[in-house]
């Protein structure tokens, strides 16, 4: 099995497409406006906090995991052990099923307004553009309204742009995207930051409300208990940034590194990842900051005013400070949402490999068919995402996925490492090669982790079961929320009753290790 397995040609391929996966929309328009609105420079303190404490340990279990056992996630948790294949499906099929079928139909308004940007087709009303022209969004989310076949066309050709990629092996396919993606893409935000830096009001933005700290909204000892409710608040949405960020909890990561070869350093790699992914947040909130700070002092409306959060950052606030450039705006809207069409692309190859790599592991099927069938099947999918109530199923479909789809695996991936494989076991896999995994590791894996994601968990249950998330009808949350779920979930279960083939479900222990197993 792993002398016939598909391998990365080189170490900085395999990093900048796990660079390239952790890398996505949310890192531009997500980040940024999290830091707005909790604190400016004061968020960068639980952030960075939630990185040490949560992104990184998971990063290093992922990696290990995937590296020792040599599969995508449902082989490397069978092999752990055989009575948690369901966990291993759990992670790719929601990550594919739950998170891709949306995010390709938000990549292709990506390319859609990448198109607009040369004739700045969205004219000087962006937000009734957006909303009433591109979307022609429906009153409800009951109400599909019908296809946009605009979004529809551009969320195909996505599709067929992931399919051409993961088409052929990882080293034809996505290290060679990789390769030639990921370089762009920093040039491209590079460009973006210099340029946006250079106008008027952009650096007073920058310094006023990106770095400036309000370190009230991070206190979790203060005197008024309202205060420490809401900074416990602020610290949650940091780890769960961190945690969906890096690719967490979506098969990615183990699948990525089961590729590498025996003789490869784990942790330096998951350091890399994990610090550029985090450094590419900070260095792109300076272009988000100081476009939004250029167009506040344009219009002379207060900056709190003209930021907007979510997609409306992308797709309402952008297009307006792009039209309202001196220069050059044309060539500037092309940059910004090439930018983004390159972090949409290379995020979301990974959730198609992802799966993928599960099917082709279990079965030996043709990687060929496998992706072709998948890309195929997931652009139907996506279709509903496409109609003019997309926006709201989308909106509704992330909040449910991710809170709860995504956090749940993660949690109990760290409890089957923590407590069944046990730590010792990773820890002296990486170590053949690395410096030494810190004990604090372990600490982190069986009990840290696992506690705060529960309070993640605990914090999204009590706010939805108190107010119905987004003002949705309670009828819509059970139909499109956890409705989304239960499919997910029944897929991922359907798909373990099909025995795994004997010699997959030996455990692939090395005569090193073998005194340090538990």
């Amino acid at each position: 099995m792993s002398d016939s397995r598909s391998a990365w040609k080189s170490n900085i391929g395999f990093l900048l497409a796990a660079i390239g996966s952790a890398i996505g929309l949310g890192n531009i328009w997500r980040f940024s406006y999290m830091a707005h609105q909790y604190g400016g420079g004061a968020f960068l303190v639980p952030y960075l906090v939630a990185l040490l404490v949560a992104g990184l340990p998971i990063m290093l279990l992922e990696y290990g995991v995937g590296h020792r056992e040599k599969g995508s996630s449902p082989l490397s948790f069978t092999r752990i052990d055989s009575r948690f294949e369901w966990l291993g499906w759990w992670m790719p099929v929601v990550a594919m099923f739950g998170i891709m079928l949306y995010y390709s139909v938000v990549i292709g308004w990506c390319f859609n307004y990448f198109l607009f940007s040369f004739t700045q087709a969205w004219g000087s009303n962006t937000q009734a553009f957006f909303f009433n022209d591109f979307l022609q969004l429906s009153e409800s989310a009951n109400q599909l309204g019908g296809i946009r076949v605009p979004i529809l066309f551009s969320t195909f050709l996505v599709w067929v742009v992931c399919w051409a990629i993961c088409f052929r092996d990882v080293s034809h396919g996505i290290e060679k995207a990789s390769m030639i993606f990921m370089p762009i893409l920093f040039l491209v935000t590079i460009v973006l930051v210099v340029w946006t830096l250079t106008l008027d009001g952009a650096v007073d933005a920058v310094f006023a409300h990106y770095l400036h700290a309000d370190w009230s909204k991070i206190n979790l000892f203060a005197a008024d208990p309202v205060v420490r409710e809401a900074a416990g608040d602020v610290w949650a949405a940091a780890f769960g940034q961190i945690f969906f960020t890096l690719s967490l909890g979506f098969g990615i990561m183990i699948t990525y590194a089961s590729y590498l070869p025996e003789k490869t350093n784990i942790s330096k790699n998951a350091l890399i990842t994990c610090v550029v992914n985090c450094s590419y947040s900070l260095f792109a909130g300076l272009a988000v900051f100081g476009i939004v700070g250029f167009m506040a002092q344009s219009q002379g409306v207060p900056f709190a005013e003209a930021i907007k959060g979510g997609p409306q950052l992308a797709f309402v606030v952008y297009p307006k400070a792009i039209s309202l450039l001196p220069s050059m705006s044309g060539l500037f809207g092309t940059l910004f949402f090439l930018m983004l069409v390159i972090a949409g692309i290379t995020s979301g190859v990974s959730l198609v490999e992802a799966f993928a790599c599960s099917l082709t592991d279990k079965f030996d099927w043709s990687r060929q068919r496998v992706v072709t069938l998948l890309c195929l099947g997931g652009f139907l999918g996506s279709i509903v995402f496409t109609t003019r109530s997309g926006l709201y199923l989308l909106d509704i479909a992330d909040h449910f996925i991710t809170n709860y789809g995504l956090v749940i695996g993660g949690l109990l991936e760290c409890l089957l490492v923590g407590w069944i494989l046990k730590t010792s076991t990773i820890m002296a896999h990486i170590n053949r090669v690395a410096s030494r995994v810190p004990k604090a590791w372990s600490f982190s894996i069986m009990f840290s982790t696992p506690i705060i994601l529960i309070y993640l968990l605990y914090l999204t249950l009590a706010s939805d079961l108190k107010n119905n998330y987004g003002g949705y009808p309670t009828d819509q949350l059970i139909i499109y929320g956890i409705g989304w779920l239960l499919i997910c979930l029944v897929v991922a279960l359907a798909l373990t009753f099909s025995p795994w083939k004997p010699a997959k479900l030996k455990r692939r222990h090395r005569p090193e290790e073998d005194d340090l197993l538990v």
